[in-house]
């Protein structure tokens, strides 16, 4: 059996769905998180854990004896005010550590708006939301630190990320999914097992300063994979709604940008398939395994 002393910045999704994985894989795991919650002993799926707050620039100084202990450290707490807190408060430690593997979660906001063109990981990086900015500025400070310290740091882009909890079909079931008219709009999405799972492949393949995009095979617009979607519930009648109207600040800067993030580089290295390769597949799967009609 491998051992694995994993710190994870941040406990969502993405991280429990690695997390699943490397249990799957049976690893003796040794895990630490931070949350904004109290510091505390937690269990999730079996794995007995240790959480320790950290709310931006406060936290519990009793994390770092476990950070400098941990082979492996996942980032996936947004920046905060435009930095990346990691970077800001833990770095010195990070260099002081016997790390083999650094992953930042950032995301395909980076590139921002294409007017519905492909971009990969060499694409011009113009982001509109400052979302996108300070995600583009934390790349940058892990990079930096990467280069002057010599880490072995990746970074993963990931585009819009559902699972078998949070999903279209979800929204629309409860009423809020908004069907938007915006013409010649397109995103990528990726399921988060399909992003636990390539994290997972990484931690036997590695290359330390490259940048991967994690999305599907299928770029859509969001009107068609509600129309999609409300087609699996046996929904009519949806009505459109215009882009001035949305009252969301969020949603209306996700209809600035337009693209098709390519995931060819992710594939190939990881030599990587898909679970849910489309929308279409993993809706399909959701309906049959987790919705009550």
């Amino acid at each position: 059996m491998k051992n694995i002393n994993i710190f994870c910045f941040g406990f969502g999704q993405v991280a429990k769905s690695f997390l699943t994985k490397i249990d799957l894989e049976n690893y003796n795991i040794n895990l630490s998180t931070t949350s904004r919650n109290e510091t505390s002993k937690k269990n999730f799926n079996g794995i007995n854990y240790q959480n320790y707050f950290l709310n931006g620039e406060k936290y519990d100084q009793d994390l770092i004896s476990n950070l400098k202990k941990s082979d492996h450290i996942l980032i996936s707490i947004p920046p905060i005010e435009g930095s990346d807190i990691v970077v800001k408060m833990f770095s010195k430690f990070i260099e002081n550590s016997n790390i083999k593997w650094v992953t930042y979660l950032s995301a395909t906001s980076v590139y921002g708006n294409h007017d519905g063109e492909w971009v990969d990981e060499n694409s011009k990086n113009k982001p509109t939301s400052q979302n996108g900015i300070d995600r583009l500025e934390a790349e940058n400070s892990w990079l930096s630190l990467k280069i002057k310290c010599n880490l072995p740091i990746q970074i993963f882009r990931l585009s819009g990320i559902y699972s078998n909890k949070n999903n279209i079909l979800n929204r629309l079931q409860i009423g809020t999914a908004k069907l938007v008219n915006k013409k010649n709009h397109f995103f990528s999405r990726v399921h988060v097992d399909d992003i636990g799972n390539i994290l997972y492949k990484s931690l036997t393949k590695f290359k330390e300063g490259e940048i991967y995009n994690i999305s599907d095979d299928k770029p859509s617009s969001s009107e068609e994979i509600i129309l999609y979607a409300a087609k699996l519930l046996n929904i009519k009648n949806i009505k459109k709604i215009e882009i001035e109207n949305l009252e969301n600040p969020m949603l209306k800067n996700f209809y600035k940008d337009s693209k098709k993030v390519n995931n060819k580089k992710m594939k190939e290295f990881f030599n990587y398939k898909l679970k849910f390769p489309t929308y279409i597949e993993g809706l399909n799967y959701i309906k049959d395994n987790f919705i009550k009609l």
